[in-house]
């Protein structure tokens, strides 16, 4: 069975030491969880990945055409990211994280899912904020292409717009931020963003400044840690225009 618990990694970063576990919890089956933690604080687990994987699963789903563009914010196990490349229209990803040790887990394959993202031509790793991309002036999310648009961008950094995991991320949360990062959306792209916390009736209204067709979609799975159902949310809101 191999050992029900490892610490694959543990790293300085500007926010606090960072560390890679690995478990195994016999009751819950034959497969290894695998945790991040940032200080005392759990990051995210591969137990609970469900709203992740919707996240990108109902973004792309409002968007027609080949050859999407897609920026994904926050890497973290890379679950978006992987759920992103399996929809076949999506011609490049662009995954932004301000934490290079995140990144290199994936690149060094300590994470599974890292061997499916670096084999995929499509996807690229960015080692930079995405705040601070999303509201540069004359740079954006693609260093080689400072003007590019993208069809969606897709957001999970934050626990919520309220529960942030660095106080400076709180000044992306309102209208003059957000539209900004809106700008590097075509007419008709679409921004989402996962959300741990219930549907946020404040953010709602700053979304329905800026973006049309918003909506706060509450994903529902089975917390066996508490022997019930458990829930997150993600925003889908669509840019003005085609």
């Amino acid at each position: 069975m191999g050992l029900l618990f490892e610490e694959i990694d543990t790293q300085p970063s500007a926010l606090g030491e960072i560390t890679l576990r690995r478990r195994r919890i016999p009751a819950l089956g034959d497969r290894d969880i695998y945790e991040v933690k940032l200080g005392d604080e759990f990051l995210m687990s591969s137990m609970f990945v469900d709203a992740e994987v919707a996240l990108a699963d109902m973004a792309l789903a409002e968007i027609s055409g080949d050859n999407l563009q897609v920026v994904v914010g926050g890497l973290g196990l890379g679950y978006t990211a992987e759920a992103a490349l399996k929809h076949d229209r999506v011609g490049s990803l662009l995954v932004v994280d301000a934490l290079n040790t995140v990144i290199q887990w994936h690149e060094q394959e300590k994470v599974p899912l890292g061997k499916i993202l670096n084999d995929d031509p499509r996807c690229r790793f960015v080692h930079a904020s995405f705040f601070d991309l999303a509201v540069a002036e004359g740079t954006g999310f693609d260093q080689d292409q400072p003007d590019k648009l993208f069809d969606a961008i897709l957001l999970d950094i934050d626990h919520s717009p309220r529960a942030l995991l660095n106080e400076s991320n709180a000044t992306f949360y309102n209208t003059n931020s957000l539209g900004r990062m809106a700008r590097q959306l075509r007419p008709g792209g679409v921004f989402g963003m996962w959300s741990n916390e219930p549907p946020d009736e404040e953010f709602m209204e700053i979304l329905q400044c800026l973006f049309v067709e918003v909506e706060a979609r509450v994903v529902s799975f089975f917390n066996p840690f508490q022997n019930t159902e458990s829930s997150n949310t993600v925003y889908v809101a669509r840019q003005p225009g085609q």
